[in-house]
């Protein structure tokens, strides 16, 4: 199954995607502030939701994607390009972002239900339009035309969830360290200037490769 994508655009697709992960956002935020409030082991359900939440944005981005690819394979070489230039775009504002992560202030105890911590997490990953466009814009240049979509689809989705859930435990254990790490803003713009170079680089690839 692995097989089903080019060892090169793994190589690319990994690194990738966990420095866009790994940077400070809507859930990583939200599981730093439930690890410190109410500890790791509770945090597990928040992290559940929000990789389902996560699973259906991307497969519901792969879903439309494909449709396109094997209805209008025009249309889909056009989208690829476009969402490279998205991917450009969001590398150039992480690379002119100030460096500053909000830190909203999570007023959560050990009382909260573990459905309530789960639905937490859906909805975070669900209702995050930023999430949506990444998926819709990165997926693309790492589908091959010419293999079978579904191998590639099931590998890069859990590529995706698995590195999501190391950011997450990252920043639910890290608690009161991962604060103090990101509330340091030279820390947070060296991340946001990786993830930005390497979307840049996914761009220029696809506009090159």
């Amino acid at each position: 199954m692995i097989f089903a994508v080019d060892f090169s655009i793994m190589a690319l697709f990994l690194p990738t995607f966990f420095f866009v992960s790994v940077t400070p956002g809507m859930c990583m935020t939200l599981a730093m502030s439930l690890g410190m409030s109410i500890g790791l082991k509770r945090t597990f359900y928040m992290m559940a939701g929000e990789l389902i939440g996560v699973a259906i944005v991307a497969l519901s981005s792969v879903i439309g994607v494909a449709a396109i690819m094997i209805n209008h394979p025009d249309i889909f070489t056009i989208f690829k390009y476009a969402g490279g230039l998205y991917l450009g775009y969001l590398g150039v504002q992480l690379w002119l972002n100030r460096g500053k992560m909000a830190l909203t202030e999570m007023h959560c105890t050990p009382s909260i239900s573990a459905f309530s911590l789960a639905a937490q997490g859906f909805i975070t990953a669900i209702a995050n339009p930023k999430g949506w466009a990444f998926f819709i814009a990165l997926l693309p240049p790492f589908i091959n035309q010419t293999k079978p979509l579904i191998p590639q689809v099931s590998v890069l989705l859990a590529i995706i969830l698995v590195l999501e859930f190391i950011c997450l435990i990252i920043y639910a254990s890290g608690g009161s360290t991962m604060r103090k790490f990101l509330q340091k803003s030279n820390n947070v713009r060296l991340m946001n200037r990786v993830a930005g170079t390497l979307m840049l680089g996914v761009g220029v690839w696809l506009a090159f490769g």
